[in-house]
């Protein structure tokens, strides 16, 4: 995942990116992008089925904190928050983001976007933490 990313945006959209088709999406590694007060995901095309689990979800909690299984280094939860016993969930490692949100952003909300190739497919609530541990799991309080 050596290769440069680019992506131009369109306000909290995304005008274009050469994220398809490159390195980083064939392997089936996700990544996170920030723009205008949004993130936005963009999925591999390995992964588009998984937004049907991810339309469930009411809000997309985002925790940074370091990973233990990955002997501690930084990274992010994204939980899909269903309100159920098993909602959608993912870990990234912070390489897979373009930046760190600042202190005065952490607990907003912001929309959360899904991305593939096909363009937008998702739109969500978000909202953002720090903690001790990924994975983290813990709902909203």
């Amino acid at each position: 995942m050596n290769e440069w990313l680019g992506i131009v945006n369109q306000g909290q959209s995304i005008a274009s990116t050469n994220y398809w088709g490159s390195e980083m999406e064939r392997a089936g590694y996700v990544y996170l992008s920030w723009n205008a007060g949004a993130a936005r995901l963009l999925l591999p095309d390995s992964m588009k089925q998984d937004i049907r689990e991810m339309e469930a979800a009411g809000l997309v909690i985002i925790s940074r904190g370091p990973w233990v299984e990955r002997g501690g280094q930084d990274a992010l939860e994204l939980l899909f928050e269903d309100e159920t016993d098993t909602p959608y969930c993912m870990n990234i490692l912070a390489k897979q983001t373009d930046r760190n949100l600042s202190a005065r952003d952490k607990g907003g909300e912001f929309p959360v976007t899904v991305w593939t190739r096909d363009g937008e497919m998702l739109r969500r609530q978000g909202r953002h933490r720090s903690v001790r541990a990924i994975p983290c799991l813990a709902p909203w309080k």
